[in-house]
């Protein structure tokens, strides 16, 4: 069958889906952004003012991220893929786990952690396997390297790629995420009207909209119950004995 024509799974996924595999939110209580706010690590006006403890903070990020594991809701996106269906991921993580878990079509929203990038030219991007980033670490421009993130007040460059998959989804899945953060919140918005809409969320009840189907589950409850079913009937569906 051709790529075009199999329904499209398209998942948006938020940061619940992370925390179940250890990786702390910048909302939780406790955890590597209780003691940092945001303002102070996470803003080009923090990078400005004080580029060490920035690369500080995000190395401590970067070995959060290593020691974690794909968890049940990353492993079964990423199974439902391998069985032939067409499933593509928007993700507002920075993290990694998607792609271990072995799912190929990953848009990060706000980029990826375990790359580094150049001051001075958002093109250049470096992997970094091991280690971090120290000052002194430069591009082949000669410009510091940072963070491949993006901080609050900075553009999101991958927005008019998610645009793209929403627009073309047949089953749009949203995982983890209260949908509180722009601009990736108004993609629920853009895709087709027709086109089934699904939160799983552990506070599904409360988050969920007019169109929106809501799962009341952790991410690795609910993922995998409903991928159980679209890989058992091998279409893209809302079951009534999930949703009634």
């Amino acid at each position: 069958m051709e790529e075009t024509s199999r329904p499209h799974l398209v998942v948006l996924t938020g940061a619940g889906i992370s925390a179940e595999s250890g990786i702390q939110t910048f909302r939780a209580a406790d955890g590597l952004w209780a003691d940092h706010p945001i303002e102070e690590v996470a803003t080009p006006e923090a990078w400005a003012r004080d580029p060490e403890r920035v690369l500080r903070f995000y190395d401590a990020r970067r070995d959060q991220v290593r020691r974690a594991r794909p968890n049940a809701a990353h492993k079964a996106l990423a199974q439902l893929e391998r069985e032939g269906f067409r499933v593509s991921i928007i993700t507002q993580n920075i993290d990694d786990l998607h792609e271990r878990a072995g799912s190929r079509q990953v848009v990060h929203l706000h980029g990826e952690i375990l790359k580094a990038r150049s001051s001075v030219d958002e093109r250049m991007r470096y992997p970094l396997p091991r280690g971090g980033i120290a000052l002194g670490d430069v591009c082949d421009k000669g410009s510091q390297l940072r963070p491949d993130v993006v901080w609050f007040g900075e553009a999101v460059p991958r927005f008019d790629d998610a645009l793209e998959l929403v627009a073309e989804a047949d089953l749009l899945l949203v995982v983890g995420t209260s949908l509180a953060v722009m601009p990736a919140a108004s993609l629920l918005d853009e895709a087709p009207l027709a086109t089934p809409r699904v939160l799983v969320d552990p506070e599904a009840s409360e988050l969920t909209t007019a169109g929106v189907n809501g799962l009341a589950l952790p991410a690795g409850e609910g993922v995998p119950l409903l991928t159980r079913h679209w890989r058992r009937e091998g279409r893209l569906w809302l079951p009534e004995t999930v949703f009634g």
